[in-house]
């Protein structure tokens, strides 16, 4: 597990979603390869583009964003401080997902109660907070603080992102930024498809272990259940 530059907890989903998301983005995250985008026509512009920025990360929501490790920080200590977390830490079952814009980006968001998911996102936060480096001047800077909150900008701060804790909010990435017309186009599109997938229930039962290759891309190491019952 040695030779990444950033690691990350995220939650990933199993079954025909995963399947979904791998082709969707282009980029299986538990093999570490390329996948073929689906054939899918009506869209305003190519798959391949629409999905530029999530393909990286994979299908994922952010349990904890991505972090350099602090110095003296080592990748077995974390871990095995997630593998001593799981225990404590509920799983969560959700009525479903739904397809949602937030800003100028669509995503996967929860249908029913999100406290749940906050209060678990939180915990994973806290635990593992002293394995993260401080953020350089670049990584501050890329974050535009200008744009956010004075919350938002102490929680930057603090704990290195601006979305945690009452800014947080569980998100599964589909596309990056898009005009509205095409925001629009892409969920006609998108719906159909995704509806047969949502109709289920969604069980948050793991935390994912992912980290940063040279090639700048995301690949899983371990999934790693939460037992609490």
């Amino acid at each position: 597990m040695e030779g990444f530059s950033r690691y990350a907890i995220y939650w990933t989903p199993e079954g025909p979603l995963a399947r979904f998301g791998r082709s969707w983005l282009g980029w299986d995250p538990v093999t570490a390869e390329p996948v073929a985008h689906p054939a899918i026509e009506d869209l305003p512009r190519d798959v391949a583009l629409i999905t530029q920025a999530p393909r990286k990360y994979g299908l994922h929501a952010t349990l904890k964003p991505p972090f350099r490790l602090a110095d003296g920080a080592d990748v077995t200590d974390l871990h095995a401080a997630v593998v001593a977390l799981c225990p404590y830490l509920a799983p969560v079952t959700l009525p479903g997902l739904k397809l949602d814009r937030i800003g100028g980006f669509l995503a996967l968001v929860p249908a029913g109660n999100e406290e749940p998911l906050a209060d678990l996102a939180a915990e994973v936060m806290r635990a593992l907070d002293g394995f993260r480096a401080p953020l350089t001047e670049a990584e501050l800077a890329r974050r535009r603080p200008e744009r956010l909150t004075p919350r938002q900008r102490g929680h930057l701060a603090d704990w290195g992102y601006p979305y945690v804790f009452d800014d947080y909010r569980f998100h599964v990435t589909l596309t990056g930024e898009l005009p509205e017309a095409e925001l629009a186009e892409v969920v006609t599109v998108l719906e159909p498809l995704l509806e047969p997938i949502l109709a289920e229930p969604v069980r948050i039962g793991s935390l994912c272990l992912f980290a940063e290759a040279s090639d700048g891309r995301f690949r899983m190491l371990e999934r790693l259940p939460i037992t609490r019952s």
